[in-house]
């Protein structure tokens, strides 16, 4: 099955890839600013956005995808661009097909193994009974009983829609997501490497890329530059989208 996506734009292929729980639709501010210069695809992962649901949910089954999306559009000399998740799934797809990529970035994540954290993120969500609220306004209120954040709650509460008039639902498929939560944290496999122009970019404020991390990203992405987003955490493409969009089109001219 093919990844739903939005195209924008015209020129050499840019390929962004979001995170957890997330969706293309986060990079839709973005996206349009680089289609100026370039055909942009937004694509929504297996069992996220507007894409298929699935059962099988691993780094493996996201690069295959990728590979059929980029097969079947014909994509070459792409730039690739992937978040958190979105940014491990792009780091293998990398190393296994580096003959399809001109560059590579990758948005606040290592190469490394992290441990589960999205646990009250996942019971938040488990707990909306879209049978007694009917609005937003309070499906927000019951997830904030277990997301204090305010701004991640938005972002979660991105993945709302109507079914019908009166019935909301959640775009994501969360009983795989929550069942396969551990595969998000993964490893890139030990002997991976891509030798291709690389940028990491990290948020000043996220833990996700410590001064530790340098050495196992260079092991990995021997030619990788690391460089920081001001004021900015783990989103660091929407809380400082504007250092993140120079950083970004500094590196691929």
């Amino acid at each position: 099955m093919l990844l739903h996506s939005k195209i924008l734009g015209q020129g050499q292929p840019f390929v962004i890839l979001h995170g957890f729980l997330g969706m293309s639709d986060n990079w839709k501010t973005l996206g349009n600013q680089f289609a100026e210069y370039f055909e942009v695809h937004l694509v929504d992962q297996r069992n996220h956005g507007r894409s298929f649901h699935d059962d099988q949910f691993h780094y493996e089954a996201l690069a295959e995808d990728l590979k059929h999306y980029f097969d079947t559009h014909n994509i070459k000399n792409a730039i690739l661009l992937g978040h958190s998740m979105g940014g491990k799934t792009a780091m293998l797809f990398a190393t296994q097909f580096p003959e399809l990529l001109g560059k590579l970035i990758v948005a606040d994540i290592s190469p490394r193994f992290y441990p589960v954290h999205h646990d009250g993120i996942l019971a938040g969500l488990a707990s909306l009974d879209f049978e007694v609220l009917k609005s937003r306004t309070e499906a927000d209120k019951q997830l904030s009983n277990y997301v204090s954040e305010f701004g991640t709650r938005q972002f979660l509460l991105k993945n709302l829609y109507w079914i019908e008039k009166g019935t909301l639902a959640l775009r994501i498929n969360l009983d795989t997501l929550a069942k396969n939560v551990s595969e998000v944290g993964e490893a890139l496999p030990i002997h991976s490497k891509f030798e291709g122009d690389t940028l990491f970019l990290r948020g000043d404020k996220s833990e996700y890329i410590g001064t530790q991390d340098e050495v196992i990203i260079k092991n990995h992405f021997p030619e990788a530059q690391i460089e920081t987003i001001s004021k900015a955490g783990h989103w660091l493409h929407a809380e400082n989208p504007k250092e993140f969009y120079e950083a970004v089109t500094n590196f691929v001219n």
